[in-house]
């Protein structure tokens, strides 16, 4: 008997589940705001060159917008602003007032200030003044990320991204040693520790670094959240429950927006989004550890306890066969003897046996670089709406908003007729396709529809990738399959923050580079094989010979007018025969 095998017995998805399942999702909601919450840490403001002359009279419309005269604090800035500096024109034709350089000689102070006839410039000598009236204060405001430093504020989000790397490394394996239970605790309590002192940081390289160590734990107990969540329930709810915990962000991830709305200090946003993380603890007596982790490690009667009270909860003590924890020894008994068999074990293959045989590399290839494009496409989208035109806080929310009906869509999706395969690729294309077209749109309503679009087909294809990956690579190297893909994602989103600062270059390259990558991986997924109603690849052999013949469809693909034909096909090169 296995776990799975209990879980017919007491309800794969009961009261019991539910409860703890809800519990340990609810995490989602504070990740996803330490994940996004550089959106609104380090947005953007104008600014130009402090000049020691009019301080007091900066400080003096300061005072202005603080008492709520926007349109006289709007006035004021600009007076004091075009005697002082420089203008220039930009590639559209557009004024503006240049933000890192000043008049060398400029005052001659008698009732008022008035301007040299001189066009010498020079740097900013004495600082920076912000424009305020979005936000008071922000990471660039406070340590002055601009001009020469302006790139310092993608290395901040860079390196958060990094430590969600080391957080999937190091969460998985401590996970694996001492417990769900209390790595996932851990976790929850480092997160917000951190986040609380983060508040409070004096300077950006102690923010960047406190980043990265959130990174670390917020992905952390994201990771485990998921694997708890998933360990609870059966097969038949096991993809359900692994796209619901998404809901959770997404909905985090709105919630952001309006907290960001309403505080517009980023160190008050972040002890917001750190102290309300300490809630967890009270679910500390209500959330077990894993029942199937116990069983991995021979501690039966624990998992006894456990599963005795989810029946009881479940309604289904009366189901559960009376020596149910004895048939669980027998069966992990007989598994050791049978690994055992004969003295001398197979050698266990490693990361290395993915790339040893040519069609089972070319897959991995193929999904490594989809999680890659999925990765750098989602987070590109998330991060710069802000960029659209519209009120930022609204692009943001609506942008948290569409996930919510992609993961939806991703559960029918799972099962449909197209098959995993087409309906990945398919979510990919049209994440592609609305960045291509949202490059041609003017700021405002209708590049923040199409863009949102875009977020949307991703969102789908991101959830989809992961599942689809779980179910390709053959079993004794899957955890490592995934693995590997899931590191090229957490690689993708520590560049895209630079992939963005691109627009210096050309305004349009970050969205050509999103749609025309995400159009290729959506073309690449028609290459592999189908997994729905499919028996999973077993052993290496298994693999490879379930990634064959794809060098076939790349001909037959290259012959064909179009595919769109296929879709939903059955029979041809893309069914495969298995030994049991």
């Amino acid at each position: 008997m296995k776990f799975d095998n209990i879980l017919e017995y007491i309800g794969q998805f009961g009261p019991y589940q539910v409860r703890i399942y809800i519990l340990v999702c609810l995490i989602g909601g504070p990740v996803a705001m330490n994940s996004m919450a550089q959106v609104f840490f380090g947005a953007a403001s104008d600014h130009w060159c402090a000049v020691d002359e009019w301080d007091q009279e900066v400080k003096r419309c300061t005072d202005e917008r603080n008492n709520g005269m926007m349109e006289d604090y709007l006035s004021c800035i600009h007076k004091y602003r075009n005697i002082s500096i420089p203008v220039a024109v930009d590639d559209n034709g557009e004024v503006y007032y240049e933000r890192c350089s000043k008049y060398e000689i400029y005052t001659n102070w008698s009732d008022y200030m008035i301007v040299n006839q001189t066009t010498l410039t020079t740097g900013c000598d004495v600082g920076w003044v912000y424009d305020r009236s979005m936000s008071t204060r922000t990471i660039i405001t406070d340590f002055d990320l601009v001009c020469g430093k302006k790139s310092a504020a993608s290395l901040a989000q860079s390196m958060f991204f990094f430590g969600v790397l080391m957080g999937s490394l190091i969460f998985g394996v401590v996970s694996d040693f001492v417990g769900r239970y209390y790595s996932f605790f851990f976790a929850v309590t480092a997160v917000s520790l951190l986040s609380l002192a983060n508040a409070f940081v004096p300077s950006f390289w102690m923010y960047t670094l406190l980043r990265f160590f959130i990174g670390v734990v917020n992905n952390g107990s994201f990771i485990l959240a998921f694997i708890i969540g998933t360990e609870l329930v059966g097969p038949s709810m096991r993809n359900v429950a692994g796209i619901v915990i998404e809901m959770f962000f997404s909905c985090g991830y709105m919630l952001l927006a309006v907290l960001a709305y309403f505080i517009r200090d980023w160190r008050h946003l972040q002890l917001v989004i750190g102290a309300p993380t300490l809630l967890f603890l009270i679910a500390i007596p209500f959330v077990p550890e894993s029942a199937r982790w116990l069983i991995s490690k021979k501690k039966f009667d624990k998992a006894e306890k456990i599963v005795l009270k989810a029946a009881k909860v479940n309604g289904k003590s009366d189901k559960l066969p009376p020596n149910f924890i004895q048939e669980l020894q027998e069966t992990d008994t007989s598994v050791s003897c049978e690994q055992g068999n004969g003295g001398v074990l197979e050698k266990t293959p490693t990361l290395i046996d993915l790339f040893r045989t040519p069609n089972l590399r070319t897959g991995t290839f193929i999904l490594m670089y989809n999680w890659f494009i999925n990765s750098v496409v989602y987070y590109g989208l998330s991060l710069s709406t802000s960029g659209l035109g519209a009120n930022p806080y609204v692009a943001f929310f609506i942008s948290g908003a569409v996930e919510l009906p992609a993961y939806f869509l991703c559960i029918p999706a799972i099962e449909s007729p197209l098959g995993r395969k087409y309906s990945i690729s398919g979510f990919e294309l049209i994440g592609g396709i609305a960045c291509l077209v949202t490059i041609f749109l003017p700021l405002g309503a209708w590049r923040t529809t199409v863009a949102m679009v875009g977020k949307f087909g991703i969102s789908a294809s991101f959830a989809l990738v992961y599942i689809y990956s779980a179910e390709v690579f053959p079993t004794p190297v899957r955890a490592t399959g995934v693995g590997i893909c899931s590191m090229s994602a957490r690689v993708a989103s520590m560049i895209c923050p630079f992939i963005l600062y691109l627009d210096d270059v050309w305004k349009p390259l970050p969205l050509l580079i999103f749609g025309s990558s995400a159009i290729i991986g959506g073309l690449l997924l028609l290459l592999l094989p189908e997994t729905r109603g499919k028996p999973l690849p077993e052993t290496m052999q298994d693999g490879e010979t379930f990634f064959t013949k794809i060098e076939s469809r790349e001909r037959e693909m290259s012959t064909r007018a179009t595919g769109a034909s296929d879709l939903g096909r059955t029979g041809g090169i893309y069914n495969y025969s298995y030994e049991a």
